[in-house]
Order: C-alpha cells, then sequence, then structure tokens
C-alpha cells in the first residue's frame, strides 16, 4: 500500500531515505523538479556514485526537467496518480532525457 503524502516538502526530504543505491548503478544524472501551486518550489537531485542528494533550488544543468502541480506531484508519489497517465494528460511535463524519468520510481520506490 503506498504512502500518503501532505505535502511536497515531505516527500523531497524522505527521498534520500528511500534511495535504491543498486538501481542507479553506473547512473550520474540530476533531475530538477519544477513543482507549482501554493505548496510547490523547485528542488533538484543529483544522482552519483550511488548517492544522492536532494536540494531546493534550480540546478544550471539538469538531465532531465519535470514540471507539474503540488496537487500531482503529491498524488503521483502517494501511488494515486500514475507517471505514465500524468505525461500523456499534460498534467506532467518533461523535458530532457525522458527515458531517465521512468527510472525514478526505481531510484526512489516511496510508496
Amino acid at each position: 500500500m503506498a504512502r500518503t503524502f501532505t505535502s511536497v516538502k515531505e516527500i523531497f526530504s524522505g527521498m534520500p531515505g528511500v534511495f535504491n543505491r543498486d538501481a542507479a548503478a553506473g547512473l550520474d544524472a540530476v533531475f530538477q523538479y519544477n513543482i507549482e501551486g501554493a505548496d510547490g518550489g523547485d528542488w533538484y537531485v543529483v544522482v552519483k556514485d550511488q548517492t544522492c542528494t536532494v536540494s531546493e533550488g534550480v540546478h544550471a544543468n539538469p538531465t532531465v526537467t519535470l514540471k507539474l502541480a503540488d496537487k500531482d506531484w503529491i498524488a503521483m508519489c502517494s501511488g494515486q496518480l500514475d507517471g505514465m497517465t500524468a505525461f500523456m494528460t499534460g498534467k506532467l511535463k518533461i523535458t530532457g532525457n525522458i527515458m531517465l524519468a521512468q527510472r525514478i520510481a526505481s531510484l526512489f520506490p516511496l510508496g
């Protein structure tokens, strides 16, 4: 059963604790999140050498950028909104390495 999140900050704060080092083998990437809405903000996650760091702000050179509303990001991380559905319906916009975005769930199993 998926965990229910109540805020964007809660999700980003919890990402290092669920980071799957094995899924990150050989990966060197920066995931930029532009979360819109009252609970939103800009965050980026650096995955390198099977470690991750999560920071608030905008990275100068992200590998992939995800843009979506705060309520949709919370719903995705809580298992209430499928990422592919969000993308196909325009709720999630991805620029950069779109294939890399598909690895987020295996890198950060939040459920």
